[in-house]
């Protein structure tokens, strides 16, 4: 019997350092994510997430990774390049979430919403309107497998940066330059009906600013903006929200490729 437990040692040896070597990769891109990571979520749970992920990505990339070292230097120089990745990974998912804060943050300044803030899935403050379409976003995501989208996003990002590869700067620049972008721009154009009716109020409101200087203007205003603004939330949300999850889906199913 322990001769038998002696042969299946190094089989077991190999299979833990394979399931550490991606726990700490699978670990990074959970801290950060969209919903997995949110700060609302207990650490516990996303302790048990990585764990659970680990276990479905590990046997698809088991082949790539590498015998364990034998110095702590070479688990330095192999692990701390996942931990990097990882975050990298995780981070430009996140930025789908920045898209619905600044379209919030954006739909609620035009509309003279800022000042009415609801609860926060971070750590900072943010107005109502974005903390509505975060949390909507994030549930349309899980209802949309998001879990399984996760871990063939998971898989696919070795493809990109292997096992103990460290990020080359020319692709953290291009990859992560254009990812914001693109999400600077899907925030500004889910605010676009908030900022078009803003325009439209401001234009109006100086007509007849010009027409009637002794009215206050301003004060007749701020009622209707206000009310129209959460009218056209009402009306526009369920839209804006299948421009993003159509979006995110899009990008979940070609990672860094080019939008549509």
């Amino acid at each position: 019997m322990i001769e038998q437990l002696v042969i299946l040692l190094p089989l077991s040896q190999a299979a833990l350092w394979t399931g550490f070597a991606v726990f700490v990769r699978v670990g990074a891109i959970l801290s950060v994510m969209p919903g997995f990571g949110d700060q609302t979520v207990p650490v516990r749970v996303r302790l048990v997430l990585s764990f659970m992920f680990t276990l479905v990505v590990a046997p698809a990339v088991a082949d790539q990774i590498g015998p364990m070292p034998t110095s702590q230097i070479g688990f330095t120089v192999l692990l701390l390049p996942e931990v990097l990745a990882g975050l990298f990974f995780g981070i430009v998912l996140r930025f789908f979430v920045f898209a619905l804060q600044i379209a919030g943050s954006i739909a609620a300044q035009s509309t003279s919403l800022s000042q009415i803030f609801g609860g926060s899935a971070g750590a900072d403050p943010q107005p109502a309107i974005a903390h509505l379409y975060v949390v909507a976003g994030t549930a349309l995501a899980a209802l949309m497998g998001l879990h399984v989208q996760a871990a063939a996003y998971m898989i696919s990002g070795y493809a990109m940066v292997p096992f103990g590869t460290l990020l080359d700067a020319e692709t953290l620049l291009s990859v992560g330059l254009g990812e914001a972008g693109r999400a600077f721009g899907l925030g500004f154009t889910l605010a676009a009906p908030f900022v078009i009716a803003s325009l439209l109020y401001n234009v109006v409101l100086g007509v007849i600013n010009r027409a009637m200087p002794q009215l206050m203007v301003s004060f007749v205003g701020a009622p209707a903006i206000t009310a129209g603004g959460l009218a056209l939330l009402l009306i526009s949300a369920p839209a804006l929200l299948g421009l993003w999850i159509v979006a995110f889906q899009d990008f979940m199913a070609s990672p860094f490729g080019p939008w549509p």
